[in-house]
């Protein structure tokens, strides 16, 4: 049986005891690490320096530099400008004329858990047997051979977040992964990114559970996610106790084995939440839902990241700036329930203009909104680039004034932080990893295709190489060679 993410063997906790100095050592980072079950194998492909030149660099956090220069050097961002040097065994290529950004990232995808072809045999991505499945992991279901990843990396998306559907209160947990050809999950999983949890607020849990004893209403809903968080609580609680009962005891788990509680699955990853070591992505289309949820968070002491298919994140923006919670959004898709019928083309550029000012230590904080283009679709990923576009031409017929450079934030570095990965991508700052793309023009345009996409400095895409075209195990024999 394996532990619980906060019991330590005996011998940890005999250590801990005796070394609680150390307890941010390499090696102890290393025990919980290795702790971690199904943990990420990923290893990046080999690259060679590669100096990219001449080109509009859009660098995800609103800022553009023309004719600039970027250099990739052992898998990451090695240095940005417009007199960039390069190594004498660089590759050196001449972007003029083309556009650069950081690698899309998908904060919102169920490729891999509803993979192509779409049959009843490989639906793997809601487990709809129980309104609280808080247990599963879409990471289990996800099948590497997937033919549409291969078709988001043409698009320029190099990292996906997958979740399970949406049909449960608690859906399960989510995982961040790498867009490389994989053998297995743990092969693409990204390296240290933290799991998310999948709650959803309205329609899909009452019309999936109404007639199979609840919940039947939205009321039933919010009765339901109360009663797992109590739950959650007391075992958090009970395995605390334990803990310190442990201590008492020197680490001998034998002294005290009739005072340890009993694993939960699904306890354990509600407790992770709140103890801020898995982050919540919450579905909730309508304004008042949304705020209800903000009140659960507080209520219980946790945090919500992300409001998933936002529709009527613009009624609310003020507050989710206020509580720093992003919403991922569509830029046109709507009213295909009752749910989804309040959009707004300007959606997504309201939710990104809020912003709320707070008094923190007696000092005025700006807080801004945090907006997101998802996909929650195998077509959409591959165009999000159009999608942000969409979004930002709404904008502007608003006067809001959005240019590409501060629109890319949407697409890199907003989704990363609300996956909780913007310290190692969603930028092209120097030190974090070289996921890049080379755009033929301007990303936003209809007209654009990615020519060159980069993981960790690899080079993983070339639109004119078809050896540089990844293909599934599934797409041999019915993909021509290189056409896409």
């Amino acid at each position: 049986m394996m532990r619980p993410w906060w019991q330590p063997t005996a011998t940890a906790a005999a250590l801990a005891l005796l070394c609680v100095s150390c307890a941010d050592s390499p090696d102890s980072s290393k025990t919980a690490e290795q702790a971690e079950p199904f943990a990420s194998q990923y290893q990046p492909l080999p690259s060679t320096p590669t100096l990219i030149k001449n080109a509009t660099l859009l660098l995800g956090n609103g800022e553009r530099i023309d004719n600039g220069q970027l250099l990739l050097v052992d898998g990451k961002i090695n240095a940005v400008g417009t007199n960039v040097d390069a190594p004498e065994n660089a590759t050196v290529i001449d972007a003029s004329g083309k556009w650069v950004t950081p690698g899309i990232i998908d904060a919102h995808s169920h490729l891999g858990v509803y993979p192509s072809p779409g049959i009843e045999s490989s639906e793997d991505g809601n487990e709809m047997v129980n309104p609280d499945t808080a247990y599963a992991w879409a990471e289990h279901a996800i099948w590497p051979q997937d033919p549409q990843f291969p078709l988001a990396l043409a698009g320029g998306v190099t990292t996906l977040h997958v979740l399970p559907g949406s049909a449960n209160l608690f859906g399960g947990r989510s995982v961040t992964i790498k867009n490389v050809p994989a053998r297995s999950v743990m092969e693409m999983k990204f390296p240290d990114a933290p799991h998310g949890l999948k709650m959803a607020c309205g329609e899909n849990p009452k019309r999936v559970y109404g007639d199979k004893g609840g919940p039947m209403t939205r009321m039933g809903n919010v009765a339901g996610y109360r009663k797992s968080w109590i739950e959650a609580q007391r075992y958090r609680n009970e395995w605390k106790k334990y803990q310190d009962v442990l201590a008492a005891a020197d680490g001998d788990e034998l002294a005290v084995i009739d005072k340890k509680p009993e694993r939960d699955l699904r306890l354990d990853t509600l407790a992770a939440v709140l103890d801020g070591k898995i982050l919540i992505q919450n579905h909730c289309y309508r304004a008042e839902e949304m705020a209800i949820m903000i009140e659960i968070a507080k209520e219980f002491d946790f945090e919500i990241s992300m409001f998933h298919h936002a529709v009527e994140a613009y009624k609310v923006a003020d507050l989710l700036a206020e509580n720093q919670i992003c919403a991922a959004m569509w830029a046109d898709w709507w009213g295909f329930k009752h749910e989804a019928y309040d959009m707004i083309f300007e959606n997504i550029p309201f939710v990104d203009k809020a912003s709320v000012t707070k008094t923190v230590d007696g000092e005025p904080v700006e807080l801004k909104g945090c907006a997101v283009v998802h996909s929650d679709s195998a077509l959409g990923i591959q165009r999000l680039n159009q999608e942000a576009a969409k979004a930002m031409a709404a904008g502007n017929r608003a006067g809001l004034n959005i240019d590409e450079a501060h629109a890319m934030r949407w697409l890199t570095e907003n989704p990363a932080k609300a996956i909780g990965i913007d310290d190692k991508v969603g930028t092209l700052t120097v030190g974090k990893n070289a996921d890049v793309v080379i755009w033929d023009r301007n990303p936003f345009s209809v007209y654009a295709h990615a020519d060159k996409v980069f993981i960790d400095g690899a080079l993983m895409y070339d639109r004119f190489d078809a050896a540089k075209q990844p293909k599934t195990d599934f797409d041999l024999g019915l993909t021509a060679g290189g056409m896409r």
